[in-house]
């Protein structure tokens, strides 16, 4: 049964996904997908997708804008148009979607299951169940618009739903796994969190059990009409008005019962400011990507460097997919740092280096087409990139974050650099390394 892993407040972002860039994190995050699987397998890639800041440096690392609301959908999309021409590989399917996408994953479950064998009609349901209880048992001011569900061949899953408040011009992404839980309507979540936006109906907590079986009680014994009859006189009567300015307060019953503690549990809040500024960077881990791929790359990645073409600057993008690939969930406390791999599309942090980024891809897919043949040289020498990585944590220096990406603009032309407003122009004519 699944619980929720996670969730995720973003500044919400309008917009589309250029092509150039939709098709290129289509085959990244396929080929990142496909490199979690052989090294881990299926179900810690549906473990990493449910958990938030996980999620959000593996849009990031793709280029899609770091901090947004739209790499939800972004990543979702990617994921459903790579895996699913894989499904009969890897075992994993991608369904639902933003908008008119989203009401079609029942169906889709349904061909998914009748297709690979697990029964699709059974999570059709609970995707219906999960959605309901997002939207209705917990009523947050956010009003869902998109619903992915990732189900693996064996019936495992995880559900990536995200809804918008209008008012705060935020969303909130809402992570959910099918390990470990008996109720979608006792705590399903592992975590609702987020800032104070006014009173939050939960009905799905584990302390509402008593409030769930008494609606259920009072519906069948007065019926719908005349509860509600009785609710509106309630409410209009000055008992009730009293009681709601003293929980206001912090006193009644209602705090006794926020007393009871629950579990601390993930919860990623992203500004609003679209520029990566020094405080959304664990400085160090950066200085330790940067050295691994310029210190170790040449003398121990032979593997690597023999691809035509391939240079300190793709080694970096290497070494910050390797540890999205690899790295444990604590690593992912600023999902800001991965967009330093290959950018953004509105130049933020830089523009997208498109030669560095197709060369990523390809040596990442040429890495997990030999493993798969039984050679793990070039694969193992993307994991040997994050191991080193971490190694020089402690005692790596480098330059200060404004320098990295002051450097990384003024280069952009050579790297072939692109973003919504166009291919960036010639600055210089020293020529870069890619």
């Amino acid at each position: 049964m699944p619980k929720r892993a996670g969730s995720a407040d973003l500044p919400l972002h309008g917009g589309r996904v250029p092509a150039w860039l939709g098709e290129r994190m289509t085959r990244l995050g396929t080929v990142m997908s496909e490199a979690i699987v052989h090294h881990y397998g299926r179900d810690e890639l549906l473990r990493r997708l449910a958990h938030p800041f996980w999620f959000q440096s593996f849009g990031a690392v793709m280029g899609m804008d770091w901090h947004s609301s739209g790499i939800t959908t972004s990543v979702i999309g990617a994921l459903k148009r790579g895996l699913n021409p894989r499904a009969g590989e890897l075992g994993i399917h991608v369904c639902g979607g933003r908008g008119r996408h989203s009401r079609q994953t029942p169906a889709e479950l349904i061909a998914a299951g009748e297709r690979a064998g697990f029964d699709g009609a059974a999570l059709a349901r609970a995707s219906r169940l999960v959605a309901k209880v997002d939207s209705a048992a917990v009523q947050d001011g956010f009003d869902l618009y998109l619903h992915g569900f990732i189900v693996t061949n064996d019936g495992k899953w995880t559900v990536v739903q995200q809804g918008m408040n209008d008012a705060t011009s935020t969303a909130r992404r809402y992570h959910w796994l099918s390990e470990g839980l008996t109720s979608f309507v006792d705590a399903p979540h592992a975590a609702i969190e987020g800032p104070g936006q006014g009173e939050i109906v939960n009905l799905a907590d584990r302390r509402a059990e008593a409030s769930r079986r008494a609606q259920l009680d009072l519906l069948a014994d007065l019926g719908p009409d005349k509860l509600a009859r009785e609710a509106a006189s309630i409410r209009s009567s000055p008992a009730f008005a009293g009681e709601r300015d003293r929980a206001k307060r912090g006193g009644g019953a209602s705090s006794s019962i926020a007393a009871v503690a629950e579990p601390l549990l993930p919860h990623l809040i992203l500004p609003d400011h679209h520029d990566v500024r020094r405080e959304d960077v664990i400085i160090r881990r950066l200085h330790a990507t940067l050295a691994a791929a310029a210190e170790a790359g040449p003398k121990d990645f032979p593997e690597l460097l023999l691809v035509p073409g391939i240079g300190a600057r793709t080694i970096r993008s290497l070494a910050m997919v390797a540890e999205v690939i690899h790295g444990a969930p604590c690593r992912f406390a600023d999902p800001a740092r991965f967009s330093l791999a290959h950018g953004g599309k509105d130049r933020h942090p830089f523009p997208v280096p498109t030669r560095v980024y197709d060369k990523t891809i390809g040596i990442l897919k040429t890495a997990v087409a030999n493993a798969k043949l039984g050679n793990d040289e070039k694969l193992g020498a993307i994991r040997r990139l994050d191991e080193q990585a971490r190694r020089l944590e402690r005692h790596a220096s480098g330059p200060s974050l404004d320098s990295f990406m002051a450097g990384e603009r003024s280069r952009s032309h050579d790297y072939g650099g692109r973003s919504v407003f166009g291919w960036e122009p010639r600055k210089s004519s020293g020529a870069a390394a890619n």
